[in-house]
């Protein structure tokens, strides 16, 4: 088997890949974006070099030494019994996925998804080839919950997967894959089961995340919980905004997963090997856990954030009536004091010696007559 690897031609000694007749049109796309108006352009010389992380080849569950060039990986895995390709790709720009596509075979629609990195999780079926878009999700670390605190970072991934390879297209940097790869490479007889195994480990990498973001949210909801039923907290409502709408980018992160995993654990899915079918149904089982928690915790700020508007409603209720108990004592004054203030000749006690300090004493006992009254009722 080595030596069958070792004597493959790289395709600068003149061997090159004939692709699939469906991958035209990435071709055509290719052609109209040459300045020069060519109508066949030759792929620069080393095509997604800056966009691949890591290229291997894997024959009967274990990785084969040296550095792999992806056109010729590709070949050494065709010709061997039980071989595939694990290409991995950070952010690859247009021209560097439309070289990878016209040497793996890939559609042009799925091509286009993997660049723009703005899709919902999907599971898609092109030919020989599955496109499976997963969105990934990290906790980001914070002292406290602000107005403008980031509290789940979100990215995603993309996998083609073809009968001898598997090309991983990963955006931002909510989950890395190599910790996932390094893994994988110690267990040979998962990798035996081909590029659905690999599959398998990066989606069961990417829920398991989904678990560890939903514990730490479950931390911070208590928190917020207790600070908005703490009458020494000011609790301002922003924050529950924000932690709002965290919850909802992770819940678009969560919940369309759904589908696409019951379609790979449907017993009518032939593409994926029976084997690893009983392990994504195990993933599957860890993300409906996890959808039950993120739906909890959308119930649950409901909750907290109708709380909080009704607790500021009592609170201007309680102004209102603190700032109605005021006026009425100071009504007292000003209504006694215009009535001796019209200037009238005949009106009583205005000859009386002590007749100012005993209406002041008037006013001041009925001021403290309806103080009292009003701390009885709560009003004060």
């Amino acid at each position: 088997m080595t030596d069958r690897v070792e004597r493959v031609a790289p395709p600068s000694a003149g061997r090159v890949l004939k692709p699939r007749a469906w991958v035209a049109p990435v071709r055509a796309m290719a052609r109209r974006r040459g300045a020069d108006g060519a109508r066949d352009t030759a792929p620069p010389s080393g095509p997604g070099r800056n966009a691949v992380v890591d290229c291997a080849l894997y024959v009967d569950g274990l990785r084969q030494p040296g550095d792999w060039d992806y056109a010729e990986a590709l070949q050494a895995a065709r010709g061997a019994e039980h071989g595939f390709v694990w290409l991995g790709l950070h952010e690859p720009s247009l021209d560097e996925m439309t070289a990878i596509a016209a040497t793996y075979g890939l559609h042009e629609l799925a091509v286009e998804d993997a660049v723009k990195a703005q899709q919902r999780p999907k599971l898609e079926l092109f030919n020989e080839v599955s496109f499976l878009v997963l969105r990934t999700a990290r906790y980001c670390e914070h002292v406290e919950l602000t107005e403008t605190s980031e509290v789940v970072e979100t990215g995603q991934v993309m996998l083609f997967i073809g009968p001898n390879f598997l090309i991983s297209v990963r955006h931002g940097d909510a989950c890395r894959l190599s910790p996932v790869r390094a893994d994988l490479e110690t267990k040979q007889e998962l990798l035996l089961q081909g590029p659905w195994a690999v599959a398998y480990a990066i989606t069961d990498r990417v829920v398991d995340l989904y678990l560890e973001v939903a514990d730490r949210l479950e931390d911070d909801l208590d928190t917020l919980e207790a600070e908005v039923f703490d009458r020494q907290s000011s609790g301002r409502i922003q924050r529950i905004y924000q932690m709002k709408r965290e919850l909802v980018e992770f819940k678009r992160a969560v919940t369309p997963l759904q589908r696409p995993l019951m379609t790979l654990t449907s017993q009518m899915n032939r593409d994926v090997p029976k084997e690893v079918r009983r392990y994504f149904r195990d993933v599957q089982d860890h993300l409906s856990r996890t959808v039950e928690q993120v739906n909890s915790y959308d119930d649950l700020l409901n909750s907290i954030l109708q709380a909080r508007l009704a607790q500021v409603t009592v609170d201007q209720n309680n102004d209102m009536r603190k700032i109605a108990a005021w006026a009425a004592i100071a009504a007292v004054w000003t209504a006694i004091a215009g009535i001796y203030g019209m200037n009238f000749d005949v009106m009583p006690e205005l000859r009386m010696t002590y007749g100012y300090p005993v209406v002041l004493a008037l006013m001041l006992a009925i001021s403290l007559a309806l103080y009292r009254w009003f701390r009885r009722n709560g009003w004060l």
